[in-house]
């Protein structure tokens, strides 16, 4: 599983030790924090806290590194829109304007957009490992569990297991039709040209739509089968009870969500300003 992209990796660590339903409810206060703050402080601790739980997790960059990439690489398409649509961004915010480089117009490059966008960063940085830890931590049958022990219907939170267990299937169907399509002369190789190995790509794409129909097809009906849906209620094979570390964890998760809200808002502003 551990070469799953976003599969469930089994490790023996105090984070996989905790409940799903423990870590769903760090991850909503974590994001919340990060959410709601634009204290760099804050965003700096919340970061190094997301490294330290990391490296407690066991869980290896490697592991995760095609995700992290997918996302740095949008968090960058992401800055340049923001300075693009709203290059005096942070001189509004801030109320000062230190000119580094003039360029054209309203676009030049002033400390205050960098320490905003800076901000904007360091959100992504401090949320990014803990989405990634709370996935790669929980099994897919533990978090429909914990989602319905919070209160969330039992249908939909089977409905997010299936989706979670899914993504592996589909990965391994893409490879295997992938290599049973090079095998009769199709190149998906760089040595074929962009716009050939994005059209030879089509030869995958449907026949990975139609095994996912097919497959689709035979969980609804074994679900139908077996009265799926017909309680209103119902019992969860990997559900776990809290213990001490859980209500250890949720304690310290919930100090450090009110120490933040209290930072954040103490001077009635939530953009922490060096420039005063």
């Amino acid at each position: 599983m551990a070469t799953e992209m976003l599969a469930y990796i089994d490790r023996k660590s105090f984070i996989h030790g905790l409940s799903g339903a423990t870590k769903l409810i760090i991850f909503i206060m974590w994001s919340s924090i990060a959410m709601l703050t634009y204290d760099t402080r804050i965003l700096l601790v919340l970061f190094i806290f997301s490294m330290i739980v990391l490296k407690v997790s066991k869980i290896k960059l490697r592991e995760i590194g095609f995700v992290l990439l997918f996302i740095l690489a949008f968090l960058l398409l992401n800055n340049i829109a923001i300075y693009i649509f709203s290059p005096q961004e942070g001189v509004k915010i801030y109320g000062t304007s230190h000119v580094l480089v003039e360029i054209v117009g309203r676009y030049n490059i002033t400390l205050e957009q960098l320490f905003y966008q800076f901000n904007i960063t360091l959100k992504y940085f401090a949320v990014i490992p803990a989405a990634l830890l709370f996935i790669v931590t929980t099994h897919p049958s533990e978090f429909a569990a914990s989602l319905n022990k919070i209160g969330v219907n039992y249908k939909i939170a089977y409905s997010v297991s299936l989706a979670l267990r899914y993504i592996p299937d589909i990965q391994r169907d893409f490879r295997t039709i992938a290599q049973a399509q090079q095998a009769r002369g199709i190149d998906l190789s760089s040595k074929e040209k962009l716009t050939k190995r994005i059209k030879n790509a089509g030869s995958i794409i449907l026949p990975l739509i139609l095994s996912s129909l097919d497959r689709i097809d035979t969980i609804s009906n074994a679900m139908e089968l077996r009265a799926f849906g017909k309680k209103k209620q119902r019992t969860w094979y990997n559900e776990r009870n809290f213990n001490r570390h859980d209500y250890v964890t949720m304690l310290v998760g919930f100090i450090i969500l009110i120490v933040s809200l209290v930072i954040t808002f103490s001077d009635g502003s939530r953009f922490y300003n060096p420039f005063v």
